[in-house]
């Protein structure tokens, strides 16, 4: 299979270690990809719900790919998300073309990007509210196992296919977590430090949008997820695009072009990298 040429990929919320996670499908989209920088946003092995029980070869096989992606050359940074919190104590790890830290500043062709998790502007994952933020994670997990039983059965007797964990997410986003206020609380700190674009994973929504304030303009990105969107974000032909896995891919709104792409690099990708703790928000 001839792999596509991509300057930047983004993935987040994979949750390696549940069974929630889409391990051989993103394991296709690793394959068929030669990114120059592979950003991984947070959350990509799960903590919380982790369990030497659980750790299938699929999930095994996934990190053996991105060591290839490595050992090829691509320059691999891991952003701590607050599922994989447990790696935070140690930021700002380098080791040859891996780098572990809570943030990162990239600079691509002149333009200021911003990349990090998200949850420090989610008050869900603070506090008192975290150990409520934890149960509801694995409510969501055992939903997400009775999702796939009820599709089973709807395949079995040539119906379509439901989502029920994708509309309690749905909701919980708009009740508990607040995407609007969510999206526009980062939008405006990114314009207020001067960035062009930033980047988020943490809510489970793919986006691509821009963002105005008093104060000026943003463009906001979030990579989805790999639980149910499967979505990724690519950077080429100098713009930032929303991948969905083939699987997904006719029944998303937003769709990833299957034209050939040509295999030129942009002129330059620079990268800042910085510490972004819990506490501090910013």
């Amino acid at each position: 299979m001839q792999k596509r040429s991509v300057d930047v990929a983004v993935i987040s919320d994979l949750h390696l270690g549940t069974y929630a996670c889409r391990a051989n499908e993103f394991l296709s989209y690793l394959r068929s990809i030669e990114p120059r920088l592979l950003i991984l946003n947070g959350d990509i092995i799960d903590g919380w719900q982790f369990s030497k029980r659980y750790f299938p070869a699929s999930h095994m096989a996934v990190i053996q790919e991105i060591f290839q992606l490595l050992s090829a050359g691509t320059r691999v940074i891991y952003i701590t998300g607050n599922h994989d919190e447990m790696l935070r104590r140690y930021s700002d790890l380098q080791l040859g073309n891996f780098q572990l830290t809570d943030k990162a500043v990239i600079e691509i062709n002149g333009k200021m990007t911003w990349i990090f998790h998200g949850d420090v502007f989610d008050h869900t994952t603070k506090g008192q509210t975290k150990l409520l933020g934890k149960l509801g994670s694995n409510s969501y997990a055992a939903l997400l196992g009775f999702n796939r039983s009820i599709n089973w059965l709807m395949k079995f007797f040539g119906k379509e296919k439901l989502s029920l964990s994708r509309q309690v997410m749905k909701q919980f986003n708009k009740k508990v977590v607040k995407i609007e206020d969510f999206e526009t609380k980062i939008a405006a700190l990114a314009i207020e430090k001067k960035y062009n674009c930033v980047i988020c994973g943490h809510i489970h929504q793919p986006s691509k949008r821009i963002i105005e304030t008093p104060k000026g303009s943003v463009t906001y990105l979030n990579s989805g997820d790999w639980i149910e969107h499967m979505t990724a974000l690519e950077y080429y032909d100098n713009d930032w695009h929303i991948y969905t896995h083939p699987e997904l891919e006719k029944t998303e709104t937003k769709k990833y072009s299957s034209k050939p792409q040509p295999q030129v690099f942009t002129n330059e990708i620079a990268i800042y990298l910085h510490a972004l703790y819990p506490q501090t928000a910013i």
